[in-house]
């Protein structure tokens, strides 16, 4: 099935201002709002609303949507990152409906919505070639993880009894009074998280919190083409958490300067000195690229900063969009230190030049006389 534009759920254009985009989804939120609609697809409706508002109230993720479209912006993002940081609970009460926003959410994800730990962030540097190639580094990471005496529970021998407070059910159910009459609300018990159950007595190594700190080596897979401050996901090697599921560990990508390349996008840059006789004469020389050594011909006359293109000798596209180009930049280097032989070669290559310069300026003063 073929997933709907976000800018047409919303009916909104592509240009539209954030003002704009948060004003059409107040207008269907209160439409479709599953507490006051009596559309029996209101539920799916307000999903397919906040999700477009989720993605396109983001900058990121709007011009990340902008350029890949549903397809590829699905395989960049799952359901959970689209509603990561989206806050419900406060744009749902800023249009009137106190306090539904949680539960909102967790029925999107079919139940009660599981915590998770906290996300990790790492940073590592890595060579230029093994940027533009692909690499494999292995990192240790220090986290808390769930306790092996408790399994993770928090309780003494693994012994859990029922949560006074919610009786077993892992939800606390409230009910409350709205501009659209009187609604029942249930959330996640806080005593329990939810599991309906609690620690009989408290574990001796994790002092209840189900956690301790622990290190933990990880290889991460570096693709070709990646740049500079970008970043790889790997899930579930956050911080774990009681009762829940762990983070993701986000490896930040720093790559180190290269003495002879520079990168721009996809492309990469060198320059190269050749003498006065190679620039005048022409000749074919010897450049340094990412694969290897190649043979560039250098024609006669060539200019100081000329710049020549190598196809095909960049960085390869992460996303799969070809290679890019390599461009050569030509220096004439003037030399500082000439031989006497140097000297009287130079003195007559000036000599003929200013014989040559003569010829020119009569040519031209008999054309303007005529």
């Amino acid at each position: 099935m073929t997933k709907r534009d976000y800018y047409e759920i919303l009916g909104v254009n592509k240009d539209a201002t954030k003002e704009e985009i948060k004003k059409a989804y107040k207008k269907l939120a209160l439409k479709y709002h599953p507490d006051v609609s009596k559309d029996k697809d209101s539920e799916e409706k307000f999903k397919e609303i906040s999700e477009a508002y989720a993605v396109l109230s983001d900058d990121n993720k709007r011009a990340q949507y902008d350029r890949f479209g549903n397809e590829g912006f699905d395989q960049r993002f799952s359901q959970e990152d689209i509603f990561r940081g989206f806050d419900f609970e406060s744009i749902l009460r800023e249009f009137g409906f106190g306090g539904f926003g949680n539960s909102i959410f967790e029925s999107f994800f079919g139940g009660r919505r599981t915590r998770k730990g906290r996300d990790l962030q790492y940073d590592i540097d890595i060579d230029f070639k093994d940027a533009v190639f692909g690499t494999k580094k292995k990192i240790r990471v220090y986290k808390h993880v769930n306790c092996e005496d408790c399994d993770g529970t928090g309780a003494k021998n693994k012994e859990l009894k029922t949560c006074d407070h919610c009786e077993g059910r892992g939800q606390i159910t409230r009910t409350q009074r709205t501009p659209f009459g009187i609604f029942s609300q249930s959330s996640i018990c806080n005593y329990c998280h939810g599991n309906g159950k609690v620690a009989r007595e408290k574990c001796n190594k994790c002092k209840g919190s189900g956690l301790v700190k622990s290190s933990k080596e990880i290889t991460v897979k570096i693709p070709a083409g990646v740049k500079s401050n970008s970043y790889l996901k790997i899930k579930g090697e956050g911080e774990f958490i009681k009762d829940g599921i762990p983070g993701d560990l986000f490896v930040v990508i720093n790559v180190k300067e290269d003495k002879i390349f520079e990168r721009k996008d996809d492309d990469i840059y060198v320059t190269v000195y050749i003498n006065f006789s190679q620039a005048a004469l022409g000749d074919t020389i010897e450049i340094p690229t990412l694969h290897g050594k190649v043979k560039l011909k250098i024609p006669s006359g060539t200019q100081t900063n000329t710049v020549f293109r190598l196809k095909g000798k960049g960085v390869e596209n992460i996303d799969g969009y070809g290679k890019g180009d390599q461009y050569v930049k030509v220096v004439v280097k003037t030399p500082t230190k000439l031989t006497k032989k140097h000297k009287e070669l130079f003195k007559q290559l000036a000599k003929e030049s200013k014989e040559e310069l003569k010829v020119k300026k009569g040519f031209f003063e008999k054309v303007f006389d005529l």
